[in-house]
């Protein structure tokens, strides 16, 4: 497995000296965040959230994004940590409109299988033993493997299959490959998990720098499959890091190694993650792509903070040295800065649960905005800090 530099940590006493969040600040922001849950039920009923927010209001649309899925999770989230049924019954009429999506292929030629159904089916499976969304899961296993390339060993993420000018893969899709390894959990088959595993391996090679910095996207060439260039569709530059990506990175490594235990992983994800820590501003919460620190006239990107907490917490429990407590102290750090100054008390149907996003700033959508995203990790941060969890992914 490749290496990559590994710098010092710039703020390691800070991290270090943050005292964790109480059970009181956990319980008190999974309040607010049920809260706005349950106006935005109402505000949806059979509905979906768009990606991200316009005037800091979702619209309202039918289960056509790559982010519907998302949704759907906080509502499995607010099921575990309540217990009220009304979340469940919500969530598995959702499970029935994501059946329907796959079976009859509505806007599924892409790469974000995992995210479309590793937060609904899977998750339903895992909490109530459904065969449906066991059987639904193992259905969009099998569209994602479809776009696998054998030329270059990796799974296309988007356009049409086989274009040369979409020959291409990007660091998200380290999140939708755990629904492979699911897949052959359940199933017995191998073919998912080697499709998971020959992915990865291309992905860490050429989506990662040297420098533990990532690339958006890689290009691959469409008759050989030998890596052609690393370019960005979402960050400042095709030379910057931009910041969501590198949080992909950051729980991309930590849950694949939950799955594969190859210890060469541990270097990956102290790179990537120190990287991204050494680039946050004075309040800990990144912009939206790391090549900006205190930055005033730009956007922060509250949603990569999120994940990045997500990951460390998963790699925490992998990890046993000074660096883990390091990594512990900046998810208290990051998460309490996200709890105090990127959420709100004041909640209306149709808000987001976390403020300061971005989307794609290149095409003006979702700038400082919510997304849903951001909504669904912030909430399994803090469930994974309140409680022994078992992830969805």
């Amino acid at each position: 497995m490749r290496t990559v530099q590994i710098e010092e940590i710039s703020k390691k006493e800070e991290f270090l000296g943050t005292n964790p969040l109480t059970k009181e600040e956990l319980n008190e922001a999974i309040q607010e965040v049920i809260k706005q849950i349950d106006l935005n039920m109402e505000y949806l009923q059979d509905k979906f959230p768009a990606p991200a927010t316009k005037g800091l209001k979702y619209p309202i649309i039918d289960c056509i994004e790559w982010t519907d899925g998302f949704w759907t999770g906080m509502l499995w989230l607010a099921y575990e940590v309540t217990g009220d049924e009304k979340y469940r019954k919500h969530a598995e009429a959702n499970i029935l409109t994501f059946k329907h999506r796959i079976e009859n292929r509505i806007e599924v030629d892409h790469h974000d299988l995992g995210f479309l159904y590793t937060p609904t089916c899977v998750a339903a499976y895992k909490l109530t033993g459904s065969e449906i969304a066991k059987e639904t899961a193992i259905l969009a296993a099998d569209k994602l493997i479809e776009r696998f390339q054998e030329k270059g060993e990796f799974i296309q993420a988007w356009g049409e299959y086989n274009n040369p000018d979409h020959y291409r893969f990007i660091i998200d899709c380290l999140l939708n490959i755990p629904l492979l390894y699911w897949a052959t959990e359940v199933t017995g088959n191998k073919k998912y998990e080697e499709i998971a595993r020959k992915h990865f391996e291309t992905s860490i090679n050429n989506v990662i720098r040297d420098d533990a910095s990532a690339y958006h996207t890689f290009y691959m060439n469409h008759e050989t499959g030998e890596p052609l260039r690393g370019a960005t569709r979402q960050g400042y530059s095709d030379d910057s890091s931009w910041a969501r990506g590198q949080a992909w990175g950051v729980y991309g490594l930590a849950l694949n190694y939950k799955y594969t235990k190859e210890k060469g992983i541990f270097g990956l994800y102290e790179g990537m993650t120190n990287y991204f820590l050494n680039r946050l501003p004075d309040d800990n919460v990144c912009y939206w792509d790391l090549i900006f620190i205190n930055e005033a006239k730009q956007s922060r990107d509250s949603s990569a903070a999120a994940i990045a907490c997500c990951g460390m917490n998963e790699m925490g429990k992998y990890l046993d040295d000074e660096n883990s407590k390091v990594y512990q102290g900046a998810t208290n750090n990051i998460l309490r800065s996200l709890i105090h100054n990127y959420t709100s008390k004041m909640h209306e149907e149709g808000d987001p649960v976390l403020y300061h996003g971005v989307y794609s700033w290149h095409s003006g959508k979702g700038v400082d905005e919510g997304n849903t995203w951001g909504d669904y990790y912030y909430f399994e941060a803090l469930v994974r800090m309140a409680k022994q969890w078992d992830p969805y992914w």
